[in-house]
């Protein structure tokens, strides 16, 4: 007769249940009641209000900002990422350590110093801004300095998700590709994104949902210029402090939306990477 297999923890039902009820209370105080509160403030002066809030045009532009600077971060992150993580998973080099370190700066650094590292280096009075304003490029105070910021504070998270998944992965399948006559676009293709695919498209996940929501770097750059340089936070502080509190609300709607929807993509990705595959359950 096998012996049963012992439980991880003895602990009786009711210590269970008990850890349960505070984990969900505390999901239902700290997040659920607030998303409730952002949603019944936007509809609080009615339907109408809140359609004429949406389709205010100040917002929508705040809304395609938000979108644009987000999706450009992506593109480039994820190209920045999978090349910085194929050189760290793949090769050794002298300086392997320095870069790991720089991949993590945007991490280790407040939001609001990154926006103004941009502005001493951009700005008017920067180190190559009066260059670049004398060639008619204007980076902080306009769309790009709102890029730059989003790109600098999301570059590791593609890169964070690729790293240690490649170098579990070893080389082992590259080589081989190599000894068959594969070409290295093609090894790259076939061989090196199936093996990553997912990894790579939750950390483009994550990615996106950090940079719709980044604040305080794009509100040093950002100059505030309403219309032109307000991302869809910004928009909702602008609007608060205006005590247009159903239009802030109705803003705030849509960046929550917006996450919710990056939250459901997230899980969806989890199921799939988690799921297992038909030849390891027969």
């Amino acid at each position: 007769m096998v012996a049963p297999i012992p439980r991880a923890t003895t602990e009786p039902a009711w210590v269970r249940r008990l850890l349960l009820g505070v984990a969900l209370a505390f999901l239902a105080l700290a997040l659920g009641l607030p998303l409730a509160i952002v949603f019944a403030q936007a509809f609080a002066s009615g339907a109408a209000a809140y359609a004429a809030a949406i389709a205010d045009p100040v917002t929508l532009s705040a809304v395609r900002l938000t979108l644009l600077a987000a999706g450009v971060a992506v593109v480039l992150n994820t190209v920045f990422g999978v090349a910085v993580a194929w050189a760290v998973a793949k090769f050794e080099f002298r300086g392997k350590g320095l870069l790991i370190t720089l991949i993590d700066l945007p991490f280790t650094i407040s939001p609001v110093v990154s926006g103004l590292m941009l502005v001493l280096l951009f700005g008017s009075n920067g180190l190559v801004g009066p260059w670049l304003a004398s060639h008619g490029v204007q980076v902080v105070f306009a769309v790009p300095g709102i890029v730059l910021a989003t790109v600098f504070v999301t570059f590791p998270f593609v890169a964070r998700e690729l790293i240690p998944l490649m170098q579990e992965q070893g080389t082992e399948e590259e080589e081989a590709a190599v000894v068959l006559g594969a070409r290295p676009w093609q090894m790259f293709w076939r061989v090196t994104l199936p093996n990553i695919k997912w990894g790579l498209v939750y950390g483009v996940i994550l990615c996106n949902a950090r940079a719709m929501g980044e604040f305080g770097a794009v509100s040093v750059v950002s100059g505030h210029i309403r219309g032109k340089t307000n991302t869809l936070p910004l928009h909702v502080e602008v609007l608060y402090n205006e005590y247009q509190f159903a239009a802030a609300f109705a803003a705030a709607s849509l960046l929550t939306l917006l996450a919710l929807a990056t939250l459901v993509v997230k899980e969806l990705v989890e199921r799939r990477t988690h799921r297992p595959s038909v030849a390891s359950s027969e």
